[in-house]
């Protein structure tokens, strides 16, 4: 399963806010040392700017568990879409 098959519809987004997301993900790593991850799979590129606009300024310890989260919610994707082939 392709990072960019579960991402694609980032790839409809307006030029002002695919330079707004890649603002706040350089913001966001910058500030955490670690890329924001968010399960993005039917998610509009404006939902995501959203959700990591809501989120750019929590702790690291937050983003910590944020993060898990929703790695753990990608991860259950991929298996389910793996046992369904």
């Amino acid at each position: 399963v392709s990072a960019n098959r579960e991402q694609g519809q980032i790839t409809d987004a307006d030029e002002v806010t695919l330079t707004e997301l890649a603002e706040l993900n350089q913001r966001y790593l910058a500030d955490h040392g670690f890329i924001f991850i968010v399960c993005a799979t039917g998610k509009s590129a404006l939902e995501m700017l959203g959700l990591l606009k809501s989120r750019i300024d929590n702790t690291r310890e937050q983003e910590i568990e944020n993060a898990a989260r929703e790695q753990g919610e990608i991860t259950l994707l991929r298996i389910e879409k793996l046992l369904r082939q």
